[in-house]
């Protein structure tokens, strides 16, 4: 009897692993890449994933993938505290999602591969959950809840800005598939974001500007910190469908640059002046465009 096709893509990943073709520490194809190459579906390709990761052939990474084990075939301990199915908690099933969501990317995430990877059945996970998008809220919840914002409120309403944004970029940062799942226009109700809003409303009363400006002001903070997000997700997603850094990709695109330059005299002084001495680098970006907007905000309100 032929064997299932989960079963057959686990066998050969393994038969790769075994001769050497895919050695540990290296990303196995993900849930979407072997959907598309076995044409089979989502679930099928994660439940392939989550077979070779019982028998410990494979193990999931955060902001990376799920890679072969360093030593492949050895099944992996059960983690302190770790309960079987009838043990099943929201907690559990939470962290299995963000590890998911953290190694594969938010489009990856389905409740039968949280399932899988708990090895439990996934009509077990709706005792707990309400369907995906409950799982999200949740997700997003004990994502910030590892940055919380400081118990001792700074003074002055630039200092609470700031560190309420500093604790965002910082979840953003650990949890890049949040970006994503926070939209401005549809927000989730998510208890942690609200904490966010709170102090800043909080702050701004202090400032003397009218309501919808404290609004749009909060929103503003918000909207920057998840935009400068939004393209580590980006970046993460192009990284594991062409297999390329930035960096390598920017270094075959010298003919299009070489047209840029010669149709837009600014670009090309610019480039000049740089040297070549330039690295976009997230973080100073996040950091320079925070202070600027924050001194924007200084002007506005001391202008009154």
């Amino acid at each position: 009897m032929e064997a299932p096709p989960h079963a057959r893509i686990a066998a050969d990943i393994k038969q790769r692993v075994t001769d050497g073709r895919l050695r540990p520490g290296e990303r196995v194809p993900s849930t979407r890449q072997l959907a598309r190459d076995w044409n089979v579906a989502l679930a099928t390709a994660a439940k392939a994933l989550a077979l070779l990761a019982r028998e410990g052939v494979v193990v999931a990474e955060p902001r990376v993938g799920t890679v072969v084990a360093e030593r492949p075939g050895t099944p992996a301990k059960p983690r302190p505290g770790a309960s079987p199915e009838h043990e099943l908690t929201r907690r559990r099933i939470v962290r299995a999602a963000i590890e998911i969501a953290d190694a594969e990317g938010l489009s990856e995430l389905t409740m039968r591969a949280v399932a899988g990877r708990l090895g439990a059945a996934t009509m077990s996970l709706y005792r707990h959950v309400g369907g995906k998008d409950d799982l999200v809220m949740l997700m997003v919840d004990a994502a910030f809840a590892e940055f919380p914002l400081p118990a001792q409120r700074p003074e002055g309403w630039r200092a609470r800005l700031e560190a309420s944004a500093r604790a965002q970029w910082a979840a953003y940062r650990a949890h890049p598939w949040m970006a994503g799942a926070t939209p401005l226009t549809r927000p989730v109700p998510s208890e942690a974001l609200l904490q966010h809003s709170e102090l800043a409303l909080e702050a701004l009363q202090e400032t003397g500007l009218d309501a919808t400006t404290r609004m749009y002001v909060t929103i503003l903070i918000y909207s920057f910190v998840q935009g400068i997000a939004a393209h580590i997700e980006l970046e993460q997603r192009a990284r594991a469908s062409t297999g390329i850094t930035d960096e390598e990709w920017l270094s075959g695109q010298e003919e299009f640059m070489s047209r840029i330059m010669a149709t837009n005299p600014a670009f090309a002084r610019m480039i000049g002046e740089l040297g070549g001495d330039f690295d976009l680098d997230l973080d100073r970006l996040f950091t320079f465009g925070l202070q600027s907007l924050l001194d924007g905000l200084t002007g506005l309100i001391e202008g009154r």
